[in-house]
């Protein structure tokens, strides 16, 4: 299949686009090209079924065995390894996997770290959340308390002034008795 490819890539090459065109516009012309086609290894067929314009087959021929060798692309002469550069690759690879291994513990570590600094924080966010609720709440219940002492001691202040008032009355009243006894 690749071959095939190729070579229908080489006879593309070689027709030229003002021929190909001139063959869509000329017809004339077209049977002088579907000749140099065929002896180019390319064989053309007009297809006349096309309503909106011409159209063609191109059939390719197999590629020529001298064409195959043109396009076989051989790899590069390998060179002797030694022992020894062998054994230089074999360190060399050991160091770079060292190295990786020393990053990933590396951050590892910096995420360990931060992750401990993370909880250390919330931990002291939350210390310092439960002091200063705390602390609100003793303000709050001593503000509760003198507020509640206050109140008792204007009840009590009141209930003493109604006493008063009572022992006024009281007094007023046996003198009111005494005068018209």
């Amino acid at each position: 299949m690749a071959k095939t490819a190729i070579a229908y890539k080489e006879k593309m090459k070689e027709m030229s686009v003002l021929s190909l065109l001139c063959s869509c516009l000329y017809p004339e012309t077209r049977k002088n090209l579907v000749g140099e086609f065929q002896v180019a290894g390319m064989e053309v067929k007009p297809i006349n079924k096309r309503a909106s314009g011409q159209a063609f087959e191109v059939i390719l021929k197999p590629p020529s065995p001298v064409s195959d060798a043109a396009h076989c692309v051989t790899s590069p002469p390998k060179k002797d390894v030694s022992l020894e550069d062998i054994q230089k690759k074999l360190e060399a690879a050991e160091d770079r996997r060292r190295s990786q291994e020393a990053q990933v513990l590396r951050v590892l570590a910096e995420k360990r770290e931060h992750e401990r600094d993370v909880v250390m924080k919330a931990m002291e966010e939350n210390s310092n959340f439960s002091k200063m609720a705390e602390e609100k709440l003793t303000m709050k219940m001593e503000q509760i308390k003198e507020n509640r002492q206050a109140y008792l001691a204007s009840i009590m202040e009141r209930l003493q002034e109604k006493e008063r008032h009572a022992q006024v009355v009281r007094r007023n009243k046996e003198l009111r008795e005494e005068l018209t006894a």
